[in-house]
């Protein structure tokens, strides 16, 4: 989530390759934790799957924003509204995060 607002926060207007190695790790290590949270059976969890399916949503597509934009960026054709996109939906993903209960 850091390198992804961090790097739209450092790399406008372009998408760097901080933001979209972060998009990717952050879909991974998200269906990494909610495996692990559904398996470990001591933890007595019970995971919220709307909320859980609404971020990875929201991260599937900061994931194909950023890969798209970069892209573009590397063949000289810069779309800012796709950096923009994938810098505001991982702001939304934190707020999906911390605000929902």
């Amino acid at each position: 989530m850091a390198a992804v607002i961090g790097g739209y926060a450092a790399g406008q207007p372009k998408v760097n390759e901080v933001m979209v190695w972060g998009a990717r790790a952050q879909i991974i290590t998200g269906i990494v934790l909610v495996g692990m949270a559904e398996s470990i059976g001591s933890l007595d969890k019970d995971l919220n799957m709307v909320k859980i399916g609404v971020k990875l949503v929201i991260s599937v597509l900061v994931a194909g924003f950023a890969e798209v934009a970069r892209a573009d960026a590397k063949r000289g054709k810069d779309v800012l509204w796709m950096t923009h996109a994938a810098g505001g939906l991982g702001i939304v993903n934190v707020f999906v995060a911390v605000l929902w209960s």
